[in-house]
């Protein structure tokens, strides 16, 4: 057995395609496909169904894979605890976020923690919310910071990962002026003049957010998805161009709406509420993020008594 074959089982279960999973691991697929091959044949099983497309897991996949990235996870971090055993190291606090809120949110944020908690070292990995997610899992990062919704689940199990919230936000669909000062774009369109739209990429969480807002709204709604990105700040310079609309985040777009450059495409009733929350694993922490988690619970439960803990993304 080796620790690559469990990664590339986990990017294979990800991506359901052997030429994908060969590009994320950095290797041709004939040779990624015979690592699959190496593992199923150490379990003695086979784990994917490869008549389907996309593959997908057999029952004894499904049943492996918990342990798999239970293992990951476990190896990661104790390997992050003793190299944490450097004095240095022990001291840096490391998180993972999605660009978006890397962007915005985080370095405001981080600023008001360390008027609670004095000054900290820490060091952010950027990301789409998948790989951020998948951070978390293998303990390559003590916290995670990911946009979160009713609607999206992220995976987490409520048994080994907590998670509190930090901030609140909205996704508002946005376009550029036209010419007489109307938005250039207008929900919900016409049958023959479908709005042009900005998506996200399947690997956003706030992608899927949008996607199962406007699959559950009773009223027509003409789209033509025009351009595809996992980076909202990508979708925000499109919004400018006037290329589309876009459901952005209104802590992104606060300086544009204000600034005439956005302008709301639709009533309040296309707007889609979302919470900013930070996730852990209920595994111990090196002491300095431990401190740090306590000035995030207490922070938050001045604010909302009520919201010290949630399970996961989906609670």
């Amino acid at each position: 057995m080796e620790v690559k074959w469990l990664e590339d089982f986990l990017s294979l279960v990800d991506t359901r395609n052997f030429s994908r999973s060969a590009e994320q691991r950095f290797t041709t697929q004939p040779a990624f496909s015979r690592r699959i091959k190496s593992l199923e044949e150490w379990i003695g099983t086979t784990l994917f169904d490869r008549s389907t497309q996309p593959i997908s897991l057999t029952a004894a996949g499904r049943r492996f894979r918990p342990v798999a990235e239970e293992v990951l996870r476990r190896l990661y971090q104790i390997r992050e605890d003793i190299r944490h055993m450097d004095k240095a190291a022990a001291s840096t606090i490391t998180f993972a976020a999605t660009h978006s809120l890397s962007l915005s949110f985080f370095p405001r944020w981080i600023r008001s923690m360390e008027e609670r908690a004095g000054a900290l070292i820490t060091r952010l990995d950027s990301n789409h919310a998948e790989e951020c997610v998948q951070s978390l899992l293998k303990g390559h990062c003590h916290f995670m910071l990911c946009h979160t919704h009713a609607s999206i689940d992220l995976n987490l199990p409520a048994s080994d990962f907590a998670s509190v919230a930090v901030g609140q936000d909205r996704l508002l669909p946005v376009s550029a002026l036209g010419p007489h000062g109307e938005p250039l774009h207008l929900l919900p369109g016409h049958r023959d003049r479908p709005v042009r739209f900005l998506a996200y990429a399947e690997t956003s969480a706030i992608g899927r957010a949008v996607e199962k807002m406007l699959a559950r709204r009773s009223d027509p709604t003409y789209l033509e998805r025009v351009f595809v990105s996992h980076l909202a700040a990508v979708l925000v310079s499109m919004a400018r161009e006037g290329r589309g609309l876009a459901w952005l985040p209104e802590s992104q777009i606060i300086d544009d709406l204000d600034g005439g450059r956005l302008v709301a495409a639709g009533d309040e009733s296309w707007a889609i509420p979302i919470e900013i929350q930070l996730f852990r694993s209920n595994e111990p922490l090196p002491p300095k993020s431990e401190e740090f988690w306590s000035h995030v619970i207490a922070g938050a439960a001045r604010h909302n008594p009520n919201a010290a803990k949630a399970k996961n993304a989906s609670a």
